[in-house]
């Protein structure tokens, strides 16, 4: 058996340089070089992990896709810098970045990373997107730069949107009744780590527990007649987010008149977020569907969703919102009503809207928004464990 020497790289480690991303990052510190020049500021620092993954086209700056951000980036017309502890930098500098044209500066584990940035900010007027020292925050900015997504990007939304429905309608088609929420959690959890996705949100709802919580993750409670099971996962720092709905034996009307009033809901709000428009143009069209079909108090129990990029949130759903839709955005619709929940993301397309988390193995109910078909998950019926 050979050994890898210490300093050496298999054929499997080395990255490759993506053309079209390091093309990407170009054009971005070009974007970024133009706002500094019109607002005199000399550098800029970007510290959060949604502005680190916008310019690097995908990196990460967080360790193992937690809160806990290893990185930092400070931007000038000239060049783009990694700040970094050394017991970060290597991994960040070869795996993240590696052939993008980065460069690296980096202090000790021992010594706090602030120490590092106020080091390179010292005597300069360095922006930032986030509260630090005296530096001007540009947080708003840098959000109206984020979206909307380009071609790659989009590419790279599809493939995740089909990973995560994908293993969404996996685990809601192999899991067994009298699993635990929890048990059911691991199993989708595993399904998106196997395939690079880190899972940002994971809802198991067991037997209307919704209706109590709607922002429920999981817990111990045993799957005994049906279950919400939804996701929201995060590839290259994009998002993308599906549920499917299981019951064991015929759903009752109590659980299925619910379900098909969320999926009205959920079509319309697709349907109406179209280009140019202003959010509250959108909600007013959710809004009357919620009180035609009398529940007209259940939006305020919970979010209806958010256009989502590198920020899993990059505006909420919500009303009065002035917030203008624009081809290439994303959506993720997530109407509640009572114990139903469905969600699934969508992109703004030039003539109608693309569907990003598919239905592969699923049953469908086609729903009438304005003459237009759109299909929509079904309940899965599963056979029952024998008494």
């Amino acid at each position: 058996m050979s050994a890898i020497l210490p300093g050496w790289q298999s054929s499997g480690e080395i990255q490759l340089v993506d053309p079209d991303r390091a093309a990407l990052v170009e054009q971005r510190h070009r974007q970024l070089s133009a706002f500094l020049k019109e607002r005199k500021f000399d550098g800029l620092l970007l510290m959060r992990p949604c502005n680190f993954s916008w310019l690097t086209a995908g990196g990460d700056n967080t360790r193992g896709s937690s809160s806990d951000v290893t990185s930092a980036l400070l931007i000038t017309p000239e060049a783009r810098v990694i700040l970094s502890r050394n017991t970060d930098a290597g991994q960040i500098f070869d795996r993240q970045v590696g052939g993008l044209g980065f460069q690296l500066k980096e202090r000790h584990w021992y010594e706090d990373r602030s120490i590092l940035m106020l080091d390179v900010v010292r005597g300069r007027t360095v922006a930032c997107d986030q509260p630090f020292e005296r530096c001007p925050e540009v947080a708003p900015h840098l959000a109206g730069m984020r979206l909307p997504l380009g071609s790659s990007e989009i590419r790279t939304l599809r493939e995740l949107g089909r990973i995560v429905s994908h293993a969404v309608e996996a685990t809601a088609r192999n899991f067994q009744q009298d699993d635990s929420e929890a048990e059911v959690a691991g199993q989708l959890a595993y399904r998106l780590i196997r395939h690079g996705v880190h899972p940002e949100r994971i809802q198991v709802l067991a037997d209307g527990q919704g209706h109590r919580y709607r922002h429920w993750s999981c817990g111990p409670n045993p799957i005994e007649r049906t279950c919400v099971i939804s996701a929201i996962g995060r590839q290259r720092g994009l998002h993308a987010g599906a549920s499917r709905t299981v019951c064991f034996g015929h759903p009752s009307d109590d659980i299925r008149q619910p379900h098909l009033d969320c999926l009205l809901v959920q079509a319309t709000g697709m349907f109406f977020s179209q280009r140019q428009w202003e959010l509250y143009e959108t909600w007013s069209r959710i809004e009357r569907i919620y009180e035609k079909f009398g529940h007209s108090e259940e939006w305020h129990f919970a979010d209806q969703g958010c256009v989502t990029g590198y920020e899993l949130s990059e505006a909420p759903i919500v009303p009065r919102s002035q917030f203008r839709l624009t081809e290439g955005m994303p959506m993720i619709w997530q109407p509640s009503i009572g114990p139903a929940m469905t969600m699934d993301t969508m992109l703004i397309g030039a003539a109608g809207f693309e569907m990003i988390t598919p239905m592969e193995n699923w049953p469908q109910i086609n729903v009438d928004v304005k003459g237009i078909m759109i299909p929509r998950p079904d309940v899965l019926i599963r056979r029952e464990r024998p008494a």
